[in-house]
């Protein structure tokens, strides 16, 4: 609910107040936060990318930092949620006071919904992070931020989910999308890296997402000593790259075998990908890339 008004609610009861702005026009920002180990993965950057959205959008009394942190520890307590879960975090622009699209209308400040699921990386999502998936290339462009600034994680996934249903009905698992001028820009779910001659690349973030996974796995590979290369990429690299993976939140790090009928590399997960993921599935751990999950009892003092 707006700030202040928190309240925790079984799934089958759940709903969102028709008047509200996620409802009247898609106009909300969100996250998806991942919890492994009794620690939640890169909380800090995720909330700071949500208040970054929430202050290009325009939000007014928007909850706070502390507010929002409290409400996912309670949430997460009272599903008994401490590894292999997945949170859905949107921050909408409010309850409107009537139905409108002007923001003039929204007295009541910003609404936060949580939707923790029981999630493991493999088996609850489409993605095989082993054997990998088959991405085609979608016909629907990325937006550009002539049209919309993707920098602005928002919830108008229109442009996202078109491709999407032209990967469902080719039977392949995502799409890849250009740029305007037809350089590739991301999936319509996830950032995209491809690896040529032991060469780490993946398209800047004009066009794109900048996301924290792919943040991540760019300083992994300057840990690991992998020379990586942030430029445009166009489609012909890509088919005929040594190595393709996904990034994201929700799937970790997933190998792409095929593009457009194309096999990539040897049609199986190439060794700098497998590098990647097994320094990526330590982080809960390591110093600094989690939050703790406070202990359940504690959350509801």
């Amino acid at each position: 609910g707006a700030p202040g008004r928190g309240r925790l609610c079984p799934r089958d009861m759940a709903g969102v107040n028709p008047w509200d702005s996620s409802v009247q026009g898609g106009d909300a920002t969100w996250e998806g936060i991942r919890v492994y180990r009794g620690k939640i993965l890169s909380l800090e950057k995720h909330l700071r990318r949500l208040s970054k959205s929430a202050k290009a959008l325009g939000f007014e009394n928007v909850h706070t930092k502390e507010e929002i942190t409290e409400a996912i520890f309670r949430t997460l307590a009272a599903n008994g949620m401490r590894d292999s879960a997945h949170m859905r975090l949107t921050l909408t622009r409010g309850e409107k006071c009537t139905s409108s699209m002007n923001p003039k209308f929204n007295v009541y400040g910003t609404t936060l919904i949580i939707l923790p699921e029981w999630k493991p990386t493999e088996g609850a999502t489409t993605y095989d992070n082993t054997a990998g998936i088959s991405l085609i290339t979608s016909s629907q462009r990325r937006n550009s931020p002539q049209v919309l600034d993707s920098k602005i994680h928002h919830n108008n996934m229109i442009n996202n989910i078109l491709p999407k249903i032209q990967a469902n009905l080719a039977g392949c698992e995502d799409a890849v999308m250009l740029d305007l001028d037809g350089f590739v820009s991301e999936t319509n779910a996830t950032n995209i890296f491809m690896v040529d001659d032991g060469v780490l690349l993946t398209p800047h973030a004009d066009h794109c997402l900048p996301g924290i996974t792919r943040a991540t796995v760019l300083v992994l590979a300057k840990e690991l000593g992998i020379q990586t290369e942030v430029r445009r990429v166009s489609l012909a690299e890509f088919h005929a790259a040594d190595e393709v993976f996904t990034t994201g939140t929700m799937g970790e790090l997933t190998p792409v075998t095929k593009i457009d009928g194309r096999v990539i590399g040897e049609g199986t997960r190439g060794p700098i990908t497998e590098k990647l993921q097994e320094v990526y599935k330590n982080l809960p751990e390591r110093p600094g890339w989690a939050t703790e999950i406070p202990p359940f009892e504690n959350c509801f003092e």
